[in-house]
């Protein structure tokens, strides 16, 4: 089985303490954020920017399949892309690149006079939601102290969920009260260029992730960068950890992407980074949160009420990732992974059990479902989707960190893609039923995967977390 966690007193770098540095960790975060929002903002926009636009433009249930999963596809690429860009490049020019992505692809759909220029700007946008999830969390990752990197890092996630909470009631909004105008969709997918010209004007006055300036020999800049979000003595042992491993990597014959082939515990861990990430996908929460208003239509609603009822998983998606937030450092990446694993995948019973003894028609059977799907969503958001990016930021070593977290994200996107595409023709196929009871046994083998398998990495700095996982040690029991 894999080790627990090694408790954080070991440490012995000085504590944290209060100040003007930790207000300035704060709003760096804060602002490489809103790539978290803008990343959940276009991928939640199409759930009720969907109907309308097929309507407009004349879509068939394939091309709005091809509209949907262009996005997803897109992001699978752009996470491997600008993992490795922001390993050359930088974090912080690679985000700034980003925002101009995001607000590009952005024109290109609102001005999208069919199906061709749609696609266009919707891979545009995939591009930049992949390289969002992949460069933000890790520029978190490497600017938090170890004590609270998950409750750092995590705020990410609770900015995707915003971001698609702001587009399920943006879409309320705007479906209610102008849907009877042509292109209200337009609309809906504009209102993301704001946060995209915010993150771009935001990033150019935040620093460069001090842990990638040590790696290219900058390290009077990476310990003024150090200086501005710790105090002065801890980020002075912070550097001299730094220094000690950049010292040690610098006599190995490998590194980057070619070390992980050469290294059995490297290969190892991007091994388990993908099944994290596949697992996570595979409880359908996207599926979820990108066709939600068809499950609940599916369930009874009609469509305008639907809409608003879709609100909800939105609501507890946010409520959820805040509780996550407040755990994430208390509790065990592990205990939490197994603990959302069993809750998920006992609501996909539970949908299904009462998709299938509610018959269509009866009035109890589309409130039923939509209870059950908010807890469905509450239990994903509260125990998996925070503690999965945090987790798939901290355990890859620096050299292979862009790398290894561009190949695990590609392979959550691609996992993510072939559910969209596919999904509505499952539902169409088997129906509700079928649909969560197949969930609900991927669901089971994913929490063996994760008992069997994935090791713990939670009160150890991302220093010691690359000694470890680099020999293997990460994977024997610890106290």
């Amino acid at each position: 089985m894999a080790s627990a966690s090694i408790d954080p007193s070991t440490s012995t770098l000085p504590p944290l303490t209060g100040g003007p540095h930790r207000k300035r960790l704060g709003l760096v975060a804060l602002i490489a954020t809103f790539g978290g929002l803008l990343f959940g903002y276009d991928t939640g926009v199409i759930n009720g920017a969907l109907r309308p636009m097929a309507a407009e433009l004349g879509l068939n249930p394939f091309t709005e399949g091809v509209v949907t999963s262009s996005l997803i596809f897109a992001a699978a690429i752009g996470a491997m892309l600008c993992g490795r860009l922001s390993d050359g490049w930088g974090r912080r020019k690679t985000i700034i690149l980003l925002a101009v992505l995001f607000f590009v692809g952005t024109l290109f759909v609102v001005a999208a006079p069919g199906l061709t220029v749609l696609v266009i700007g919707r891979v545009l946008l995939g591009l930049a939601v992949g390289g969002a999830s992949t460069v933000v969390p890790v520029f978190l990752a490497e600017m938090a102290p170890y004590e609270i990197r998950g409750s750092l890092a995590g705020r990410n996630e609770l900015m995707i969920v915003t971001g698609q909470l702001a587009a399920f009631v943006v879409n309320a909004i705007i479906g209610n009260a102008l849907g009877h105008l042509d292109g209200v969709w337009r609309i809906m997918f504009a209102i993301c260029a704001l946060p995209a010209i915010a993150l771009f004007f935001g990033m150019l006055r935040m620093p460069e992730s001090p842990r990638w300036l040590v790696e290219k020999g900058r390290r009077a800049d990476a310990l003024a960068v150090l200086k501005t979000v710790r105090s002065e003595d801890r980020a002075e042992a912070e550097m001299r950890d730094l220094e000690r491993i950049t010292a040690e990597e610098a006599v190995e014959t490998q590194l980057g992407w070619r070390a992980v082939f050469s290294n059995k515990n490297l290969l190892r861990i991007l091994l388990i980074g993908i099944g994290v990430g596949i697992a996570q996908q595979l409880t359908g929460i996207n599926s979820i949160m990108y066709f939600g208003q068809t499950v609940l239509v599916e369930s009874g609603f009609d469509e305008s009420a639907a809409l608003i009822a879709n609100i909800a998983p939105g609501v507890i998606a946010v409520v959820g990732a805040i509780i996550a937030l407040a755990m994430m450092d208390r509790f065990d990446r592990r205990k939490t992974f197994i603990t959302g694993l069993t809750l998920t995948t006992a609501s996909h019973l539970l949908i299904a059990l009462a998709s299938m003894t509610l018959p269509v028609g009866n009035p109890a059977r589309p409130w039923v479902i939509l209870l059950l799907v908010v807890l469905f969503v509450g239990s994903m958001q509260t125990f998996l989707n925070v503690a999965v990016w945090v987790y798939l930021s901290e355990i890859f070593p620096l050299h292979m960190r862009g790398f290894g977290m561009g190949v695990a994200v590609f392979m959550l996107w691609v996992t993510n893609g072939f559910l969209s595409l596919y999904f509505l023709s499952l539902v169409d196929a088997v129906g509700i039923t079928g649909t969560f009871y197949l969930f609900a046994g991927v669901g089971a083998l994913a929490l063996l995967f994760v008992w069997r398998f994935v090791p713990e990495t939670r009160g150890r700095t991302l220093e010691e977390l690359e000694e470890d996982v680099t020999t293997g040690a990460i994977y024997l029991p610890q106290k």
